[in-house]
């Protein structure tokens, strides 16, 4: 059982490539949660961006999963991309209703920006985030280069966030763009392609600093930028902070290796860090030896 002093997590829990290599050798789809909350004490909920689960699914996740396991849904593609924030509080409400029966399950909801997504709707931005129900904990993240220019915008951002409680998303892709992908290599060069190049600030706006990590599809090259994140997160954990932290790959059937790289530097730092259970194959594996 997961006793992590910090929140670690994959952008996923369902891949049907980790059946035998993360999952047991049996594993159906859904057997994959349960399995992934054994190892894992958070997930993006990334589908929500793209369509809202059924109540009967809402439900079973909270079975499904231990008390301590957080979820940290993404606001629907809906609110931030094509109503960019406005006259949205009805859609607003419904997505935070549908979801509220998790209730201890739910992780801080997660925000994501649109790229042109600028200065000149700040004040959308900070009306939005006024008017969200405080019982909830919320995650923001930016994507313009306006909100990463060191002056005023980024100032009265990160100040927004903190006078809500609410955490910078902090997305560090250096890895990923600094990869020399192959020829072949079609998966990293469409992330290269999808995802941001923006500056990384190592910035805690509350008490659950958020981080997204996606790198180069060979693990030991990320070594650098992670050695910098275990430093980082050791210095949040002996802060009193709880950092929720997510490993991603290019095409994340790596993201749990990752994340298990991840914590194995931050444990050479950090012995608060607590320990990662072995994953399901492996503990399957352990039983038939026994036999």
């Amino acid at each position: 059982m997961t006793n992590l002093s910090y929140y670690l997590g994959c952008p996923i829990w369902s891949n049907k490539n980790w059946v035998g290599e993360f999952f047991t050798r049996e594993a159906k789809p859904p057997d994959f949660l349960q399995q992934y909350a054994s190892v894992f004490n958070t997930v993006e909920g990334n589908t929500t961006f793209y369509a809202l689960p059924k109540p009967a699914s809402v439900q079973k996740w909270r079975e499904e999963t231990p008390p301590a396991f957080k979820f940290c849904f993404k606001f629907p593609r809906l609110l931030s991309h094509d109503l960019r924030l406005q006259d949205a509080e009805a859609e607003t409400q419904a997505f935070l209703k549908l979801l509220a029966p998790l209730a201890e399950r739910l992780g801080p909801f997660f925000l994501q920006l649109p790229p042109t997504f600028s200065r000149r709707e700040f004040s959308p931005l900070a009306h939005f985030l006024k008017t969200l129900p405080a019982e909830f904990e919320y995650a923001v993240e930016a994507r313009h280069p306006d909100f990463f220019d060191e002056d005023e915008c980024e100032t009265r951002f990160n100040d927004l966030l903190r006078t809500h409680n609410m955490a910078r998303v902090i997305f560090d892709t250096r890895g990923l763009h600094a990869a020399q992908a192959a020829p072949g290599d079609l998966v990293t060069r469409d992330a290269q392609r999808r995802k941001p190049k923006v500056p990384v600030r190592f910035l805690a706006t509350n008490r659950r600093p958020f981080v997204r990590f996606v790198g180069d599809p060979i693990i030991e090259k990320n070594e650098a930028y992670l050695q910098q994140w275990a430093k980082q997160v050791a210095q949040w954990l002996d802060q009193g902070l709880q950092p929720v932290v997510f490993m991603h790959a290019p095409d994340d059937i790596d993201a749990p290796r990752v994340a298990r790289y991840f914590h194995m530097l931050l444990r050479a730092l950090s012995e608060n860090a607590g320990n990662l259970p072995a994953w399901p194959c492996e503990k399957e594996q352990n039983q038939l030896q026994l036999f």
